[in-house]
C-alpha cells in the first residue's frame, strides 16, 4: 500500500521562487546529511545563501560527504541542538537572514524562540502552516492549512490562516484560490461544530470580500471531486475544484498530508506564514525533493 513512487520538487514552484535570488537562509542543527543535501540543492538552484548554524565538525564533515563547497560560506559554531534555534532567531531578528530552514532539530524548539516577543519576528496576523502538495514535476498544486502549527483553531484564528493561505496563493500564481472550509459532511449540524465554523467562515470571507471564493462546509470528496459534487448536488464555484483545503484542526491536515505522501508520492512543501521570517520546517523523515520545494516555498512567501 505504500508508494514507492519517486518524489520530485515541483517546477512551478522552483519556476516562481527563481524570480527572488540570494535569499540569505538559516539551516538550524544542519550538521546532518538531509540538511545539507536540501542547502546544496538550494544553493544550485540559485535560491538562498545559506549560512549553518550548528555543530562546525559535523557540518564540515555532512558537506565533504557530498562534495558540497562550504568554504564561502558563515558556519555559527554551537554544539547544543536546542540552542541553535535561539542563534537563528537572533540572526532573523537582525534581519542577518531572511528565511529559517529547520534542520536536524525539533519543529517546537525551533517555533518557541520564532515565538518570543524579545525577537520581534511576529505581525499582528497570527502564523500559521501552509502544505503546497504536489504528485509530479508539472502538478497543481493541492494547499492544506493548517495542519502542523494550530492545533484546534478558532473561528478567529481560522480567519488568519485564511488570509495567510490567500496571499500565499496569490503569490505562486492564483490570482483568486477556491477555498473549500473542510468539515467530515456538507451539511451545518450543531452536533458537528467544524460545520458551524465553516458556515461563520463562509460569511465572514464575503462580508470581508477577500480575494477568494470561499465555501464551507464542504466534506473532502466534494471539495475536490466534480462528480462527487454533482451526485450529492452540490452547486457552488468551489465544490469540485478547490485550490485550498482549510481543514478543521492539525490532525485531520496532518493525516490528510502523511497520506498523500506515503500511499501516493506527493510532494509535500511546507512553511510557516505571517510573520516577519518564513519558516521550513519540514519532518526530519522528509526526502530531499520535499525540503527543496519547502525552501522555494518559503522564498516565495518572503516579502
Amino acid at each position: 500500500m505504500l508508494s514507492d513512487k519517486e518524489i520530485f520538487c515541483p517546477d512551478n514552484l522552483l519556476d516562481v521562487a527563481h524570480k527572488k535570488k540570494g535569499v540569505i537562509a538559516g539551516i538550524v542543527n544542519a550538521g546532518m546529511p538531509l540538511p545539507m543535501i536540501s542547502a546544496m540543492d538550494a544553493v544550485n538552484e540559485n535560491l538562498i545563501i545559506p549560512i549553518f548554524i550548528g555543530d562546525e565538525k559535523q557540518i564540515q564533515k555532512c558537506a565533504a560527504d557530498i562534495k558540497f563547497d562550504i568554504s564561502k560560506y558563515k558556519i555559527f559554531h554551537e554544539p547544543v541542538e536546542n540552542n541553535t534555534a535561539k542563534i537563528a532567531a537572533k540572526l532573523a531578528s537582525k534581519k542577518e537572514i531572511q528565511i529559517i530552514v529547520k534542520g536536524h532539530i525539533h519543529t517546537d524548539v525551533i517555533m518557541k524562540e520564532v515565538l518570543k516577543r524579545d525577537y520581534n519576528l511576529l505581525e499582528k496576523t497570527r502564523l500559521s502552516h501552509i502544505w503546497h502538495m504536489t504528485l509530479d514535476k508539472s502538478d497543481k498544486p493541492l494547499i492544506i492549512t493548517d495542519g502542523a502549527l494550530n492545533v484546534a483553531p478558532n473561528v478567529k484564528t481560522k480567519m488568519h490562516i485564511l488570509r495567510n493561505v490567500i496571499n500565499f496563493s496569490n503569490r505562486i500564481g492564483i490570482e483568486k484560490p477556491k477555498v473549500a472550509v473542510l468539515s467530515a459532511t456538507e451539511e451545518v449540524l450543531e452536533s458537528v461544530q467544524s460545520s458551524l465554523d465553516a458556515k461563520e467562515i463562509t460569511k465572514e470571507a464575503l462580508k470581508e470580500n477577500l480575494n477568494a471564493d470561499v465555501f464551507g462546509p464542504l466534506a473532502f470528496d466534494n471539495s475536490v471531486s466534480k462528480k462527487s459534487a454533482a451526485i450529492k448536488g452540490i452547486k457552488n464555484i468551489v465544490a469540485g475544484q478547490a485550490d485550498v483545503l482549510l481543514v478543521p484542526s492539525v490532525e485531520a491536515g496532518n493525516a490528510l498530508v502523511k497520506m498523500m505522501i506515503y500511499f501516493m508520492g506527493a510532494c509535500a512543501a511546507g512553511v510557516v506564514v505571517g510573520g516577519k521570517v518564513p519558516v521550513v520546517i519540514t519532518s526530519r523523515a522528509d526526502d530531499a525533493p520535499a525540503r527543496l520545494a519547502s525552501i522555494a516555498a518559503a522564498v516565495v512567501a518572503l516579502d
